[in-house]
């Protein structure tokens, strides 16, 4: 069997259920290869194949880029002659695929734009607009989705000289042929207007233009288009208003049309060079507001036309920002228009939303709670209506009051017939009630024109009490508004209401019960001000309800029955369950067991087809919670509990659990005091290559490796294979905090003896890597490790570590890269250590003194004085921000979620000192002591006269305390 036929094998392999895991197993150990590459893209261009092998083949071979395409250098992983051959054979075959593989292969080629191209990739450009033709639209699309695929990688980064040298380079060759083209497809459309084949083409070729039109101006606007721009925008402009009843499709009413999507995308195009280019756009905005006005009042309310409306709605926001602009809104007559209009129209529930609704609830929900209906007409009027309000807020609350007094009173003369006037109502209020967005924390100033308590009591109340009422989705309506405005009730009636949001657990209703459970976890997290910690609900509070909130939500989760994808499908009733047990903490202790048994009964089912990662993390977390607050006696029965689950899990190599298993089976060696036996088993297998390949598994595989460590070090006999992994992660940027938490804990916690004979050569890879390839978090890594050093062992201990690779060069370091970088040190507990560690080493290393006292004394002096006096200090506080291991944290994909619930606690060393007045007096006593010594190394008044001012300064200041 040749090599594409079985790797296409292995691919139709993959996509089987039942032969998945051992397919995609088999296909990575092929990786390895030479020519692996090469052969998926040849599968995906073997037209002999199903399509669903080839898409597999698309989907891996872009998986197969991300992951070995270059290294966190962007050095190339595979061979050169295999790198020139993939980008020389990726481009054409691209062109040629149809839609479907070319979204795979196109975002390969982004990823692998994103390292090689221009510098590693010169002909690409000139390949690519060589190849644009003035004729061969079917050629044309190809080309212009490869660009597309490359340039739009432009639109989120920030400006930099880099970004904007790329961009010049791609203009300089691609803007001719690009308008030339765009002037062509435009003459070809009005010549092909009764030619539906060439016209559908035209269609697909204006469409990517018009993306590419983006791509080219996302960052700045180009010259050539500036001059251009009356030739440009105007052919845009026409095309939002052109039609053609061959385009339309009569046979799927609800398809969204090419021309749509270009409508929609010129719309996005319009929208930037209002934001961004009004100052030489603004002669033509008028024109399309005009034509954007006519289109939202002549555009029917079918769904294949929300996105389109969406992107005109988003251009008059964007419109209404701009206080010029803003006039041709601001009078009474003017927002009469636009609230009947466009607003009104595109607000009110149509029957395709009432269809979505009772035919695909979780859809329904997710579109409006979480905003993915940003392309939806009614989260576009909200956006558009609050900025209308920002600018004339009593203008616009007052109009849509007139209206909403006429929706309620229609309501009132016949609610089973006009419920829809109800629903409305309440969202045309809430929209208008909220004070800048809804976030995640609830609403937190309201519209002092409007009594958000006073409507609830009339309005949302009898919704949630009534037994009967004209429609669910006023119910639903009702839940909502508490899910909105829950900052602004009180406690007491917080609790008043959640007896009625529990008891639609109980519901058959999907919808019902899922807005409950998400209205109960949003109220669980409510705090008692938007800068504080607490809670306002606490144990005590749900004491007596916890246990039946947890039974009712695990018995609406296991209702969908045992499809992993059907049970994973609404993650808002995990999450739901993990707020309670978060907040019930140890009181239904009692039940534990019961709840982790339904916990991993739930695991065993989504493992099969983990296809939500949301529900999968809240399942962890839920676990978590569980193990965090159980007593020590109960834990090894729990443990019991998880284990054959997660055996089940890591050996068939499920990957989007195996870092939760990691975290979870780290925490409870840190909890107890030994290693339990059934996780024990684990530790020499840890110590494989393969266990540490995947990104995603490296910050929870360090955490277990590191808790063996610290519980039990005797587990690792032979420190080789551990030290080993320390090799591989301090050689990496993606890696190298990792790799100084596995350090820390070896050099803490194994016997110094036993790890003499290895300590010259930890400091050689400390040093060469600070040598070959530092970085900035590397750097201030390594000096707290130092000083963490210097703390446990003495200033002595830690000085002859660095010494030991070359007699005298810790002078080289400590004044290369210690001294200037102990100021740039934010992080909390890594300055205390610093500070600490530096005052240790000054006062009470002899070899110090003795030898690198001249050279090092009054530099180190300085830089310590002036970060003991520094009001920064005073300010630094535990809510700080690390941003150095934020950026740690999102080097790693999707893969690695940090456990909440388990989060591993920083080690402080000195948790008796926080920096307060108390911390300087302590440093400044071991300071006093060392300046006022009688050490005939020291000449105190040299060192002193060497220290800048403000050094001065401040030692005056800390000697007079």
């Amino acid at each position: 069997m040749s090599d594409i036929e079985t790797v296409a094998r292995l691919l139709s392999e993959s996509v089987v259920a039942s032969t998945a895991k051992t397919s995609e197993r088999s296909l990575k150990e092929l990786e390895n290869i030479d020519g692996f590459g090469l052969t998926l893209l040849h599968v995906v261009a073997s037209t002999n194949l199903p399509i669903s092998t080839r898409l597999a083949g698309a989907l891996f071979f872009k998986n197969f880029i991300r992951r070995r395409w270059v290294d966190e250098s962007g050095n190339h992983l595979l061979p050169a002659d295999q790198v020139e051959l993939i980008k020389k054979e990726i481009v054409p075959l691209m062109i040629s695929l149809p839609n479907n593989l070319q979204v795979q292969v196109g975002e390969a080629i982004s990823v692998i734009a994103d390292s090689d191209f221009p510098k590693k990739w010169p002909d690409l450009l000139q390949n690519l607009a060589s190849k644009l033709s003035p004729d061969d639209m079917i050629l044309n699309k190809g080309v212009l989705t490869v660009a597309h695929s490359i340039f739009k990688r432009w639109r989120p980064l920030f400006r930099s000289d880099e970004l904007f040298l790329e961009i010049k380079l791609v203009l300089d060759v691609f803007t001719v042929p690009f308008l030339s083209l765009l002037r062509s497809v435009d003459d070809q459309i009005d010549a092909n207007s009764n030619n539906l084949p060439q016209l559908t083409k035209l269609m697909d070729v204006l469409l990517l233009l018009t993306k590419l039109y983006y791509d080219f101006n996302c960052q700045d606007i180009p010259e050539i288009f500036e001059d251009n721009m009356t030739e440009g925008m105007g052919t845009l402009h026409k095309y939002l208003s052109y039609n053609n009843p061959l385009l339309d499709d009569p046979d799927d009413p609800d398809h969204v049309t090419t021309l749509i999507k270009v409508k929609s995308s010129i719309q996005e195009v319009v929208q930037l060079y209002t934001t961004r280019y009004e100052d030489v756009f603004g002669p033509m905005i008028d024109s399309f507001i005009e034509i954007t006005w006519q289109l939202l009042t002549s555009i029917s309310e079918e769904p294949k036309y929300d996105i389109l409306v969406s992107k005109s709605l988003a251009f008059l926001t964007a419109i209404s920002r701009n206080p010029r602009h803003f006039t041709i809104f601001n009078s009474e007559d003017a927002m009469n228009r636009v609230t009947e209009q466009i607003i009104l129209p595109n607000v009110t529930l149509r029957e395709a939303d009432i269809e979505l609704f009772e035919d695909d609830p979780i859809e329904y929900i997710r579109r409006d709670l979480e905003g993915s209906d940003s392309d939806t007409r009614r989260k576009a009027c909200t956006d558009f209506l609050k900025e209308l309000k920002e600018n004339n807020c009593d203008l616009v609350t007052n109009i849509f009051l007139s209206h909403m007094k006429v929706f309620f009173e229609k309501y009132q003369s016949n609610p089973a017939e006009f419920w829809k006037f109800k629903d409305l109502y309440i969202y045309l209020f809430s929209t208008l009630a909220i004070n800048g967005t809804l976030s995640n924390n609830g609403v937190s100033s309201t519209n002092s024109l409007l009594d958000v308590i006073d409507f609830f009591k009339n309005q949302i109340l009898p919704d949630l009490t009534n037994p009967s009422i004209p429609h669910i989705i006023l119910r639903v309506d009702a839940i909502k508004f508490i899910y909105v405005f829950r900052n602004q009730l009180s406690k007491a009636q917080l609790i008043e209401l959640m007896p009625l949001l529990a008891g639609f657990l109980q519901s058959d209703e999907y919808i019902l019960y899922t807005y409950a459970a998400v209205t109960i976890e949003r109220i669980l997290t409510i705090r008692e001000s938007f800068t504080s910690s607490k809670f306002i609900f606490t144990k005590d509070d749900v004491a007596g309800s916890a246990e039946i909130l947890l039974r009712n939500l695990f018995g609406l989760m296991m209702k969908q029955g045992s499809s992993p994808e059907k049970l994973a499908e609404n993650e808002f009733l995990m999450k739901a369950s993990f707020r309670v047990l978060q907040t019930a903490e140890n009181s239904i202790v009692s039940i534990y067991p019961e709840l982790m048994n339904q916990l991993i009964a739930v695991v065993n089912i989504v493992s099969k087809n983990p296809s939500n990662p949301r529900f999968s993390h809240y399942i962890f977390e839920s676990i978590g919670v569980i193990l965090n607050y159980s007593n020590v006696e109960m834990l090894s029965a729990l443990i019991e509990i998880m284990m054959p689950s997660f055996m089940h899990i890591l050996s068939e190599d499920i990957q989007e659990f195996i870092p939760y298993v990691f975290q979870i089976l780290s925490f409870c060696i840190e909890k107890g005091s030994t290693v339990p036996a059934s996780i024990k088993q684990l530790a020499q297998p840890l110590l494989a290559p393969s266990v540490w390949e995947l990104k995603g598994n490296v910050p929870a595989v360090t955490r277990l490796l590191r808790a063996f460590i610290k519980t039990d070090a005797s587990i690792f006999p032979d420190l080789i294979p551990v030290l080993g992994v320390f090799q591989r992660l301090i050689a990496s940027k993606a890696y190298e905090v990792h790799g100084f938490e596995l350090l820390e804990d070896i050099m803490f916690t194994v016997n110094l003896d036993v790890l003499r004979p290895y300590m010259k050569q930890i400091s050689v890879l400390l040093l060469q890597r600070l040598k070959n390839s530092k970085t900035e978090r590397y750097v201030k890594k390594l000096i707290v490790f130092l000083n963490l050093l210097t703390f446990r062992y003495g200033g002595d201990f830690m000085i002859q570590f660095i010494d030991e690779v070359q007699d005298g060069i810790f002078q080289q370091i400590w004044a290369t890269f210690v001294i200037p970088t102990v100021p740039t040190i934010a992080n909390l507990l890594d300055r205390k250590i610093t500070i600490v560690g530096i005052c240790k080493l000054i006062c009470e290393s002899s070899i110090f003194i003795n030898k690198y006292g001249q050279a090092l004394l009054s530099a180190t002096l300085d830089t310590t004085v002036k970060n003991i006096i520094s009001d920064n200090i005073g300010h630094l506080n535990t809510d700080y921000v690390d941003l150095d291991n934020m950026e740690e944290i999102s080097t790693f994909g999707s893969s690695f979620s940090k456990l909440a619930s388990i989060g591993e606690k920083p080690n402080d060393p000195i948790p008796e000192l926080d920096f307060t007045q108390g911390f300087k007096n302590f440093i400044a006593a071991d300071l006093k002591k060392f300046l006022s010594s009688n050490n005939p190394s020291i000449d105190t008044n040299a060192i002193i006269s060497q220290l800048s001012e403000e050094s001065k300064i401040a030692l005056n200041q800390i000697m007079s305390n």
